[in-house]
């Protein structure tokens, strides 16, 4: 945020030959990927996250203030069909979202749980100091699968005590409800 801001202000303060020779230098800090990622992240936005075939990865890093909120859409062959990130932190963590998404759209659960932060470390040419934004991505992908389990794991198993299953009869449109008192 702050090289592109930097950049911004520097680009329109230089006279337009001297812009070309700016901008490489404000970039050395980060790798062509990570700003590629950052200047336009993939994938950015939120899924509705009551949905059924929605899972959300909610994770942050305290040392450093980055969170990332990643989620996943899987559909009935247990693919990932779709997914959205929103990260508040600096261009590492960004890009690393933003990767993450690409990364794991179209792969199954377990192929997705498979990716390790130094996968994307590597991808992205992260320096050590930035090792904790890509950990951020690989603890979001497996809290997101995590949620969506869960979600699955409540749903078959509807009948469980606390819940109320409400029916109706097509014939006589009658509605039906059957509460399952929580065990003691």
């Amino acid at each position: 945020m702050f090289r592109a801001a930097l950049t911004k202000t520097v680009l329109n303060a230089a006279p337009r030959a001297s812009r070309v020779a700016v901008r490489p230098a404000l970039a050395r800090g980060y790798h062509e990927k990570v700003i590629s990622h950052y200047e336009q992240p993939r994938n950015v936005g939120s899924l509705p996250k009551n949905d059924f075939d929605v899972g959300t990865g909610l994770v942050g890093a305290p040392a450093c203030g980055d969170v990332m909120k990643l989620q996943i859409r899987v559909d009935e062959n247990g693919v990932i069909s779709d997914v959205k990130f929103k990260t508040f932190g600096c261009g590492s963590a960004i890009a690393s979202s933003s990767y993450m998404t690409e990364r794991v759209k179209g792969l199954s659960l377990e192929e997705a749980e498979k990716i390790k932060n130094t996968e994307i470390a590597k991808e992205l040419c992260l320096p050590p100091v930035k090792l904790h934004c890509s950990m951020l991505a690989e603890d979001a992908i497996r809290s997101a699968i995590k949620d969506y389990r869960s979600k699955r794991a409540t749903a078959k198993n509807p009948k469980q005590a606390g819940f109320i299953d409400v029916s109706q009869s097509a014939a006589t449109g009658e509605t039906v409800a059957t509460a399952h008192a929580p065990s003691a």
